[in-house]
């Protein structure tokens, strides 16, 4: 007597829909706490205002308000390759599992951003204490910045690091043979460096436009969403470098244009 053989399903189908829930978990999680860092971001600019150098913060504040600034501005653009990352994951993980994986991998990602937030104390203390001293000097440092920011737009390091965080699947595979010891916060560190050098150039235009400028922060977190999410993100890059060297050559004369670094005729309220 013949048997009539039914198919069994596709090893891979079972837990998809788990899975799915929690790609989608994800990122309703790193859209809300984008959302709430750009609250507290923009609650925390209406009481400091625009001011130079580092606002009268101490290191471990001015750390803190960075990374809450790093949070709004960069996971929304940073959420697909965590979700890449998860996805990659999946099926080797429970949903715990895996929501404390993409945390390390965020947590990872966060920490290269707060490397390069050190740097940018420093830069900021030390021209807040020349524009005290020197306040003409503030037209050429902006200048200057706008200059470096245009120039690195062009730059093979942004090319370099524009192109991994556009297609950053081939790494994800790489990433996947690495020790497993903390692998997760290595691989968030990693890509963050790459990240770092692709925005870091945009991140420097807001030493003349203030760091806590709400409207230059949310301008530059377009263009780094659409750099690395929209198809024409390339070209959008060079259209921005034209732009900053616009304002290069425009900033010795404008003063409209560096508000960061001018000094503020009222005390700032703290």
């Amino acid at each position: 007597m013949l048997h009539k053989r039914v198919a069994a399903p596709a090893p891979a189908q079972f837990g998809t829909l788990p899975l799915r829930r929690d790609l989608a978990a994800a990122w309703i999680l790193m859209v809300v706490l984008a959302g709430l860092a750009w609250v507290l971001t923009v609650a925390q600019s209406r009481d400091m205002g625009v001011e130079p150098g580092t606002m009268g913060l101490a290191l471990p504040l001015f750390l803190l308000l960075w990374v809450t600034m790093m949070v709004a501005m960069m996971f929304p653009s940073v959420a697909p390759v965590a979700i890449a990352w998860a996805r990659a994951i999946g099926r080797q993980s429970t949903g715990v599992a895996r929501a404390a994986r993409i945390a390390q991998f965020a947590a990872g990602y966060l920490v290269s951003w707060a490397v390069f937030g050190l740097a940018a104390y420093g830069v900021l203390a030390a021209t807040g204490n020349l524009v005290d001293d020197h306040p003409d000097a503030g037209r050429w440092l902006g200048a200057a910045a706008f200059l470096l920011a245009g120039l690195y737009q062009f730059g093979p390091l942004k090319r370099v690091c524009l192109l991994h965080c556009r297609n950053p699947l081939a790494h994800l595979v790489q990433y996947s043979r690495w020790r497993p010891w903390a692998r997760d916060l290595r691989v968030g560190m990693h890509h963050g460096l790459y990240c770092v050098g692709c925005c870091w150039g945009l991140m420097i235009v807001l030493l003349p436009l203030g760091v806590m400028n709400v409207a230059a922060m949310a301008g530059l977190a377009a263009v780094i969403f659409l750099e690395k999410l929209w198809r024409w993100g390339p070209w959008l890059t060079w259209l921005v470098g034209l732009a900053f060297l616009v304002l290069a050559v425009l900033a010795p004369f404008q003063d409209w244009l560096l508000p960061g670094l001018q000094m503020s005729e009222s005390p700032m309220v703290m």
